[in-house]
């Protein structure tokens, strides 16, 4: 039996993963950590220029994998609804168990289930 998922698939997910971790840290970062409270620069370089690396790549990985320019962008906007809820509940104590968050955090994982599962 071959392969449920597409290895690329995965590797685009890691990827966006890691760079919507870096995208929260470098805009959150001023709200948890005293010390980033005026830091835009530092934010920005720290996170920002590894954040745009790990898109490109994504980005680059995905579009090989599915010939198509729309699946990598849904792909990552919803690993952006993996990572937020739980980097924003550990870090700042925000609950993601509200009914509209959990509504919209289903919905992104059945949107990563169609681009992970339904072969074109």
């Amino acid at each position: 039996m071959g392969n449920l998922v597409d290895p690329q698939i995965l590797k685009a997910c890691l990827f966006y993963g890691v760079a919507q971790a870096l995208v929260f840290f470098q805009i959150h970062s001023q709200f948890i950590w005293k010390w980033w409270e005026n830091k835009p620069f530092h934010a920005a370089f720290l996170y920002g220029v590894p954040a745009g690396i790990c898109f490109w790549y994504a980005t680059k990985v995905a579009f090989l994998a599915m010939d198509e320019v729309w699946g990598p962008r849904f792909l990552g906007f919803c690993m952006s609804y993996v990572t937020f809820p739980i980097l924003a509940w550990y870090l700042m104590n925000e609950s993601m168990l509200t009914t509209k968050t959990l509504l919209c955090v289903l919905l992104s994982f059945c949107i990563i289930s169609i681009q992970l599962f339904w072969k074109t």
